[in-house]
């Protein structure tokens, strides 16, 4: 008998031979991918920050910045009637006034940038450029003659001199650009006297008188003085009212304090947050200094 052939015999003979013949190894799970942390992408870096693009913009596109100057010579037009009835009055600090003032003529003092001229469009340039002021590119955009008149100033000025008022224009504006300055105010409708200086520039020479610093108007003022009973004085910096020496920021409110009252009356200051006597003297005059250090003596004057 082939016991092989036998079937029951068969069926055993193959399941011993399966079960000795060894299960073929699983493959090996290949390992996970490393976790790679998801980056963001770099935020893009801050503009850098120009000193004066708020005081700019402010100047430029702000509605309140027209009001106040509207506000300032219309409250002047409504006093003028009162400073020419009341022979007595002047507008010169005390101690630039030396002459009896009953039988002068009558005459106003206004600075000019940023008090009867708008130049602010060159002090855009500056920070769309990143730059700084310079006499140069200053000088240039006074040779294009593009200022344009403040909101008051001129109708104030043909006012005055329409009542025979003579109207006198103080600048610190380099002696070359007084002919291109003078071209700007006639432009723009400002009355300009004849027969008489009366726009009196930086480096005007006065007999018997000499600034203690090379923008103060004293001098200037006090040769008006000879022939003028001063109504009134306009302008955007302390200077353009009385010198104040030397130019700390103490300094500057104590010269002011015993005039106090002839603010909005006989002085009439109009706002100019974009340069001036008042930020050099918050870091001591010294245009000489690093611009980070101007920068923090700034700082370094705020109140916290």
């Amino acid at each position: 008998m082939n016991l092989v052939r036998h079937p029951v015999v068969a069926l055993l003979l193959s399941a011993l031979l399966g079960a000795c013949v060894a299960p073929a190894p699983k493959p090996e799970a290949a390992p996970p991918a490393p976790v790679v942390p998801s980056v963001a992408p770099p935020a893009p870096s801050e503009p850098t920050a120009h000193d004066n693009l708020n005081a700019v913009a402010w100047s430029q596109t702000a509605i309140e910045h027209d009001l106040i100057y509207l506000e300032v010579y219309r409250d002047a037009t409504d006093t003028l009637a009162r400073a020419l009835k009341d022979r007595s009055w002047d507008a010169l600090p005390h101690e630039e006034r030396s002459n009896p003032v009953r039988k002068l003529k009558p005459a106003i003092i206004l600075d000019i940038d940023e008090t009867v001229l708008d130049n602010s469009p060159y002090a855009a340039r500056l920070v769309r450029a990143n730059k700084s002021y310079e006499e140069a590119t200053w000088a240039q955009w006074c040779n294009e003659k593009a200022a344009k008149a403040l909101p008051g100033a001129r109708e104030f000025t043909t006012y005055a001199a329409s009542k025979g008022v003579t109207v006198f224009y103080l600048s610190n504006r380099a002696k070359d650009l007084n002919e291109v300055t003078l071209a700007n105010l006639r432009s723009e409708g400002f009355p300009i006297a004849k027969g008489e200086n009366v726009f009196l520039g930086l480096g005007v020479e006065v007999p018997g008188c000499t600034p203690v610093g090379k923008s103060d108007k004293g001098c200037r003022r006090r040769l008006i003085a000879e022939h003028y009973r001063v109504l009134m004085q306009f302008g955007d910096q302390l200077g353009d009212f009385l010198d104040a020496n030397p130019n700390t920021l103490s300094e500057r409110r104590a010269a002011v304090e015993p005039y106090l009252d002839w603010i909005g009356e006989r002085w009439f200051v109009l706002p100019n947050p974009t340069y001036g006597s008042w930020e050099a003297a918050a870091f001591n005059n010294d245009f000489k200094a690093p611009k980070a250090q101007r920068h923090q003596e700034k700082l370094d004057n705020l109140r916290y």
